[in-house]
């Protein structure tokens, strides 16, 4: 049973930087795409950035140069890293992990982040 908690979110000033973790149990890196997602009120959820197994990432093109997904597999950890960070960023930010076959979606509970002066 794959079981995903974030944390690591708060307010934080525009141009700020912050780092959301997500505790991932259950999760085979070779079986999952692991992601970090986002949604504002009345709004889609987007997707922010995505780790392979093998270490190919993918960004969004609002993120790309300031965020940065790691993951640490020994601890069955993900990571965002966001940096230069602007007041439309705020957002809830889910950590998601996707099974390839077949696809399964899995996703925490969310974090609030918040920039704002």
């Amino acid at each position: 049973q794959v079981q995903l908690v974030e944390s690591g979110g708060g307010l934080v000033q525009p141009g700020g930087s912050l780092r959301l973790s997500c505790a991932a149990s259950g999760v085979i890196y070779s079986m999952h795409a692991m992601g970090w997602y986002r949604q504002v009120p009345g709004k889609q959820r987007e997707l922010v950035a995505t780790i392979t197994g093998t270490g190919s990432t993918n960004y969004a093109d609002s993120v790309k140069g300031r965020f940065t997904i790691s993951t640490d597999n020994a601890k069955n950890m993900v990571y965002l890293q966001m940096s230069s960070l602007k007041p439309e960023d705020t957002a809830v930010y889910y950590c998601n992990a996707r099974r390839y076959i077949p696809v399964i979606d899995y996703w925490g509970q969310g974090t609030q982040v918040t920039v704002s002066s």
